[in-house]
């Protein structure tokens, strides 16, 4: 976002351009109740997960967010599914648990868990295609849901994930971006 005001400058008038950068500039995204669907009965968590659903991050978003903006919280030992479907009408896109790392990886990276990503992680999604991923969060710490086709994770395109010893329902919020 760019803004002009004018001021006086040794009798002229000046324009001051302010330049809006960085994430104080970016709006918190919302947060769409029907992404997490939560049943503490089955120990099961269901979060949909839409790739460049937004322009935000240059389409690098999951829901519209990106670099941590929303954070999944899971109770250990909980059976996850994240239902991937890539809008981006140009790049692929993949999902992959990995652990909370900074940097975050460009390429490379392996999953937290068995079976915690799509495929073909590095290949990612087709524009326009939808993949589930299912997995069981065995450990308790802080992930990252990112995706791994290389730069995407680093530019940005990754969610926090925790997974809660003491948590006894999963919950999605807006949360502030920072470093993993």
């Amino acid at each position: 976002m760019m803004s002009r005001s004018p001021h006086r400058v040794n009798g002229c008038i000046a324009f001051l351009v302010t330049v809006a950068t960085g994430l104080a500039a970016q709006q918190t995204p919302q947060v769409d109740p029907t992404w997490l669907k939560s049943d503490s009965a089955a120990s099961r968590a269901e979060f949909t997960l839409v790739a460049g659903l937004t322009p935000a991050n240059g389409g690098m978003n999951y829901d519209g967010a990106s670099a941590g903006e929303l954070t999944l919280t899971v109770p250990v030992h909980w059976s996850v599914v994240l239902h991937l479907r890539n809008n981006d009408q140009v790049l692929p896109h993949s999902a992959m648990v990995i652990a909370a790392v900074s940097p975050v990886p460009v390429t490379g990276a392996k999953p937290a868990f068995p079976h915690a990503a799509t495929r073909r992680p590095e290949d990612g999604v087709s524009p326009g295609e939808h993949e589930d991923v299912q997995f069981v969060a065995g450990r308790a710490g802080s992930y990252l849901i990112y995706c791994a086709v290389p730069g995407h994770g680093a530019a940005g395109m990754w969610l926090r994930l925790d997974i809660s010893a003491t948590a006894h329902q999963a919950t999605l919020e807006a949360t502030p971006a920072k470093s993993p």
